[in-house]
């Protein structure tokens, strides 16, 4: 499990670490299967922050799901569009048929 990388903190005394993807996944993983607080001393964090982490993960995918909802909207609306221009297209050449007759 890829831990974290450091980074100063403006002001200089404190450190902070940041956690890459893998690792808040993985973690998220373990805090499921043991427990939220378990999971957070084994791996020396705060429970916060895997709470925290997994109302993201639960966003993001919320966002995955209304994504995919407005891409079918999206397709739908233009096989409507694209029906309704043939429709009009055929009233268009139809008085030019009448015409003809």
């Amino acid at each position: 499990m890829t831990r974290a990388t450091k980074s100063k903190v403006k002001g200089g005394m404190a450190t902070r670490r940041r956690h890459t993807e893998e690792f808040k996944r993985e973690a998220l993983g373990l805090a499921e299967k043991i427990g939220v607080s378990e999971a957070a001393r084994e791996l020396g964090l705060h429970s916060s922050q895997l709470y925290g982490w997994r109302s993201q993960a639960e966003l993001a995918k919320t966002r995955g799901q209304l994504d995919q909802e407005q891409a079918k909207e999206n397709a739908r609306l233009k096989r409507l569009l694209a029906e309704k221009n043939e429709e009009l297209a055929i009233l268009k050449k139809r008085p030019r048929i009448l015409l003809r007759a």
